[in-house]
C-alpha cells in the first residue's frame, strides 16, 4: 500500500506501522528534509529518485516529492473500538459512503474530534486505500477503522454496550437540541441515499442540521464535521 504526500507520510512515521521503504525526491528541501531525518531515525529504507519516477508511482501525481510503501491497511474490529473506548465512547458509522474523498474527510474529522473509531461496511462502501489515507491527511494511521459485514448488526452490538445511536438525516430533531453525552455513535449516510431506512429505524434518534439556504443538503463529510464537533462541544461543557 502506498501513502503519498508530505503530511500523510509525516503522520505515518509517527505510528508503529511497518514501512517497507520511502521513495524521496533527490535533494530534499523543506518538510522533505524532516521526513528524511525521521525516516533515518526509524531505520526506514530510503530510495532517492527523480520526480519522473515518483510521477510513475503516483496514481494522481500528488506525491509532493515523497511516497511511502507499507503493507496493506490493517483494519480493526468493532470489538477493538468498543474495548478501547474513552470514558465516554464515541463512534462514527458510515452507511454507504462510496466516494473516497468523503471517506477520507470523514476519517480525518473523526480523528480530529477524538472519536474512538470509524465503522464501514464491507459492501457498497469505499475502503481505506492510498487515496483515502492521503485525503485523511494521515489520520487513517491514527484511528481504528473497522470493516463489518452489516452496519445494522454493528448497531445492535453498540446498543448491547450501552451506546446511544444517532442517525444524521434531513427531517430529524434539531441537532443543537440533542444531548450527545455518554456513549454515542453517529451514523452518516451515503452521498445520494442518506441513511438507509432500516438503519435509521434501528437508531435511537434522528438528528438534522438546520439549513438556511436554498440547497437542501450538505456534503456527507461536512455534515459529519458539524455533528461531531457539536458532540465535542456538549461533551466538554
Amino acid at each position: 500500500m502506498k501513502t503519498e504526500g508530505r503530511n500523510a507520510v509525516s503522520e505515518l512515521l509517527k505510528t508503529d506501522k511497518n514501512i517497507e521503504k520511502i521513495m524521496l525526491e533527490k535533494d530534499p528541501q523543506g518538510s522533505l528534509k524532516s521526513i528524511f531525518a525521521e525516516a533515518r531515525k526509524r531505520g526506514v529504507r530510503i530510495q532517492f529518485v527523480d520526480r519522473r519516477t515518483l510521477d510513475k508511482q503516483s496514481e494522481e501525481k500528488r506525491h509532493q516529492g515523497v511516497i511511502a510503501f507499507t503493507s496493506d491497511f490493517t483494519y480493526s474490529s468493532l470489538e477493538d473500538i468498543i474495548s478501547n473506548r474513552a470514558e465516554n465512547g464515541f463512534v462514527i458509522l458510515c452507511d454507504g459512503i462510496e466516494d473516497v474523498h468523503n471517506l477520507g474527510s470523514i476519517i480525518r474529522v473523526a480523528e480530529c474530534a477524538g472519536a474512538d473509531g470509524v465503522v464501514i461496511p464491507s459492501n457498497n462502501s469505499a475502503s481505506v486505500t492510498e487515496a483515502v489515507v492521503r485525503i485523511s491527511a494521515g489520520a487513517a494511521n491514527h484511528i481504528r477503522v473497522a470493516k463489518v459485514n452489516s452496519i445494522n448488526r454493528a448497531i445492535d452490538e453498540l446498543k448491547k454496550n450501552n451506546y446511544w445511536l444517532y442517525a444524521l438525516e434531513a427531517d430529524g430533531t434539531n441537532i443543537y437540541d440533542a444531548d450527545l453525552t455518554g456513549n454515542i455513535a453517529i451514523v452518516v449516510g451515503g452521498e445520494d441515499s442518506g441513511v438507509k431506512r432500516l438503519t435509521r429505524e434501528k437508531c435511537d434518534f434522528t438528528l438534522s442540521i438546520p439549513l438556511k439556504g436554498k440547497v437542501n443538503s450538505l456534503n456527507a463529510s461536512v455534515a459529519l464535521g458539524i455533528a461531531a464537533y457539536e458532540a465535542v462541544r456538549k461533551r466538554n461543557v
